[in-house]
């Protein structure tokens, strides 16, 4: 009886301690479940974070890019000494939607002969107006001015010549452009007028090399009574 007793004590004693394997089973697969959903759960959101930050950048980016401003590198020496070769300039693009270019404005162009070029030129004539080159001087003949005025241009060096002979008449879309550096610039001397629709922008900001960074504005004239 004794041993009975004995015997029914050690079985009460090993069903209360023993482990119930299915549940430790079902532990392990909980611990998994949730160790799985606490690493790709984060995971997934800082992807998801980046996807927006890229689509409200190019958002912002790409209409300023195309529609705004854009930059250019200058290539050569035909605008030396206002830019140089590798200066890099930021172009305003959106301003001659709502104004006309102006005289002494520098406009990056494509090249008439050859869209897919860009060029960097100087305004010197305005629509409808005449223009001639003689001995050096540009004159130029409008409705201010119909007996003819010479062109002062503050921003040339006293040492650059503007050689060449010009008589030329624009149309009411039409630029008449040149290199600030006269005797080495291909311009409308050699392949005429610039329609508008050939402009693509006004140079607004030199940024690079930051020593020379620059705001740019339309130059003020004096006019010399011819």
């Amino acid at each position: 009886m004794l041993r009975n007793k004995e015997e029914e004590l050690e079985v009460l004693f090993q069903d209360d301690n023993k482990p119930n394997l299915n549940n430790l089973k079902k532990d392990r697969d909980l611990i998994k479940k949730e160790s799985s959903s606490g690493f790709f759960k984060p995971t997934l959101l800082f992807f998801w974070e980046t996807i927006k930050v890229l689509i409200i950048s190019f958002a912002i980016i790409i209409p300023i890019r195309y529609f705004v401003l854009q930059p250019f590198m200058v290539q050569g020496s035909s605008m030396e000494p206002s830019f140089h070769n590798g200066e890099y300039l930021l172009v305003n693009e959106i301003e001659y939607r709502f104004y006309e270019p102006a005289r002494g404005d520098v406009i990056i162009l494509r090249y008439p002969r050859d869209p897919s070029q860009y060029y960097i030129k100087r305004i010197i004539g305005l629509p409808n107006e005449k223009i001639q080159l003689v001995n050096e001087q540009i004159i130029i003949y409008n409705e201010e001015f119909p007996a003819g005025i010479e062109l002062d241009e503050p921003y040339l060096p006293d040492n650059i010549d503007t050689p060449g002979k010009i008589d030329v008449t624009l149309g009411k879309d039409e630029y008449f452009v040149m290199g600030d550096n006269r005797s080495f610039s291909s311009d409308s001397r050699d392949w005429g007028n610039v329609k508008k629709d050939l402009i693509i922008g006004k140079t607004w900001i030199r940024c690079f090399p930051f020593k020379n960074f620059t705001i740019f504005s339309t130059p003020e004239y004096e006019w010399i009574s011819n």
